[in-house]
């Protein structure tokens, strides 16, 4: 699971989740692939992101060394800014671990790359 879909994902169908986000990432394997840079691209997620979410989740998982807490205005002309938000967001990944919602403190596998945020009937809102 890339960091960037971490930054989107909720649990807020579980029964009694008013908001269900951020879900805390624990790790047991993280790996590092190499993606063609696109500065382009990072420039427009970057404002549909919260910010303080991804720099905490790189931090859980021991990758938030050089990237900023904050986003910097004109961060669209800082190539080396959007080459650390590019790494952390799509070259990080998290094969193995789980997700947990901060209201139920349900905890969602991820396995192979992939959260598994199925739940149960009596789970369901």
């Amino acid at each position: 699971m890339k960091l960037i879909t971490h930054n989107m994902l909720t649990s807020k169908c579980l029964k009694g989740v008013t908001t269900g986000y951020p879900l805390s990432i624990k790790a047991t394997n993280v790996k590092v692939t190499e993606v063609d840079f696109n500065p382009e691209f990072i420039t427009r997620i970057i404002p549909k992101l919260d910010w303080d979410v991804l720099w905490s989740a790189a931090d859980s998982i021991g990758h938030s060394e050089g990237l900023p807490k904050t986003v910097e205005p004109k961060f669209e002309d800082d190539e080396e800014f959007l080459k650390k938000a590019h790494r952390v967001l799509l070259e990080i990944e998290v094969e193995e671990g789980h997700l947990t919602c901060p209201e139920s403190g349900r905890q969602f596998p991820i396995s192979k790359g992939i959260p598994n945020m199925l739940l149960t009937e009596a789970e369901v809102q």
